[in-house]
């Protein structure tokens, strides 16, 4: 049984049960590692009285609270991976997920009970669904939570191996199909140990979760703090407001925050940076950072380490260690990989030396062992030398990693991937749309902006295609700007000459 290990939970409860677990930011409400077990248990139970069982996939549709929290250890309690789905995402695309993930059973919250409604088959034999708020529709179950409720007969905390699937996540999409990626207990106990030694831990540590927990960057803090033994602050989601932020890093001693750089943007620009004495560090990816943000960070005292990641490993690649931003490679780096994780530069095929440029591949313990129900997509993501990241980038001589761009076209904007393809297919649906191209401006706020070239039919310039975007795309795949012209600029082989494109934008 040496291979063998319970939920991250039951360890955790067995060294230090009375160690604060998890607090409400939006209350105040704190909870112990005793106390979050049982709490756990109740989930679980109901979870095992409506039918969902060992092996099966459960889907979650719900905004960053501490329900979510509780939600992802109960998957693991029961060994039934759990796969979040981002919230934004229009009911059809929220129907692709469930379908592509085999998930049996979905909880939602009041806020997206109708999505869910929407993208879920009602027909005998469709998926189960459940809501952790009070159910207002027919056919949603209100997940029963009382802990008095749970008993070895629906709760059996059994052994796992540690290759074991414990969440199916999906990327972003960065070809515009958006992939469902296995990852296994092995995985996310790696990659919170790599970050641990990469980053520091401390006993009293306080992470503040403000990022999505559909999401890398929210998910993986939820993992890392029940196995380093910490506190989780808990930020309900829904959209991101910096003076709620600086006033639960202060009120709640918060020690580590994990950012996008437009979030980090906007804590500044609160003028209140100062207040923020507590922070160890600001743990910032998902988009490349600018010198400026960086520098200015540094002005106001909050020390920031630039991190580089993805769904397929866990969260971090490679992080610049606290305090040594600029003192060692700069802030055009993303530091070194972390320990066990090994980032080769690798063009046509072959592994190129220091300063040279290629793709970024990656390999080691963190790394997902492919995408569940897509051999064909496993099998052209990787390479004898480890997972192709699609990233374009060098490393110099003392192995630091810079990642310089993406080898697609791919817009990434405020930490969220856009397939320009995707989107203008939708445009093209438009009966007035006769050609049409999109292409990521650089933003200040998102980092880039979604823009769109249209070629309407008959020179007709009051093509209403916002309304018909609106329908078919999440918000963060909308373009912000529509241009209108008599012609998409290409290239001698007929692609689109994305330059000449952003010339018209810009």
């Amino acid at each position: 049984m040496r291979d063998k290990l319970y939920d991250p939970l039951t360890h955790r409860v067995e060294a230090t049960p009375e160690r604060t677990a998890l607090v409400d930011a939006e209350t105040g409400e704190t909870t112990d590692y005793a106390t979050l077990d049982k709490r756990v248990d109740g989930f679980a139970a109901s979870l095992r009285r409506l039918g969902v069982d060992k092996g099966d996939h459960l889907g979650v549709l719900m905004e960053t609270r501490t329900e979510f929290f509780v939600l992802v250890h109960a998957s693991t309690r029961l060994n039934t991976p759990l796969v979040p789905i981002n919230v934004r995402l229009t009911p059809s695309e929220v129907e692709e997920r469930l379908d592509a993930a085999d998930v049996s059973a979905v909880v939602c919250e009041a806020e997206t009970e109708e999505k869910v409604r929407g993208a879920v088959k009602t027909e005998p034999g469709g998926l189960t669904r459940v809501t952790v708020d009070e159910a207002e529709s027919d056919g949603v179950e209100s997940l029963d939570t009382d802990p008095s409720t749970a008993s070895d007969a629906f709760v059996t905390r059994l052994p796992r191996s540690p290759l074991d699937t414990a969440c199916i996540p999906f990327t972003s999409g960065t070809e515009g199909d958006s992939k469902p990626v296995r990852l296994s207990y092995a995985n996310f106990v790696s990659s919170a140990t790599a970050s641990a030694l990469r980053l520091g831990h401390l006993p009293d540590d306080r992470r503040l979760v403000c990022l999505p927990m559909y999401h890398m960057g929210g998910l993986s803090h939820v993992f890392r703090s029940t196995l380093h033994g910490t506190t989780a602050v808990v930020q309900e989601g829904g959209g991101f407001d910096a003076k709620e932020t600086v006033d639960n890093i202060v009120e709640y001693g918060v020690t580590q925050v994990s950012m996008v750089p437009t979030m980090l943007r906007r804590i500044l620009d609160t003028g209140r940076a100062s207040e923020l004495d507590s922070l160890r560090y600001v743990l910032l990816g998902g988009a490349p950072a600018t010198e400026e943000l960086l520098r200015d960070a540094a002005e106001e005292g909050i020390t920031v380490s630039p991190t580089y990641g993805m769904t397929e490993t866990a969260s971090q690649i490679a992080t610049v260690t606290p305090g040594t931003l600029f003192d060692e490679a700069g802030p055009e780096s993303v530091g070194h990989p972390l320990v066990t994780t090994r980032v080769r530069i690798v063009d046509e095929g072959e592994v190129v030396g220091a300063e040279e440029t290629g793709e970024v591949v990656v390999s080691g313990p963190t790394v997902t062992d492919g995408y569940y129900g897509e051999p064909e997509a496993t099998r052209d993501a990787f390479c004898e030398h480890g997972l192709k990241t699609g990233d374009i980038g060098y490393k110099d001589v003392s192995g630091h990693l810079y990642v310089v761009g993406r080898k697609d076209d791919t817009i990434i904007t405020g930490g969220e991937k856009v397939s320009p393809d995707e989107v203008a297919s939708v445009i093209l649906e438009h009966p007035r749309v006769k050609e049409a191209a999109v292409l990521g401006v650089e933003d200040l706020d998102w980092g880039e902006k979604v823009c769109a070239l249209v070629v309407a039919r008959d020179g007709d310039k009051k093509v209403s295609i916002k309304e018909h975007c609106a329908d078919r795309l999440a918000g963060h795949k909308r373009p912000r700007t529509y241009v209108f012209v008599d012609e998409i600029p290409r290239t001698a082989s007929g692609t689109v000459d994305r330059e000449a494109a952003r010339d018209l934008i810009e």
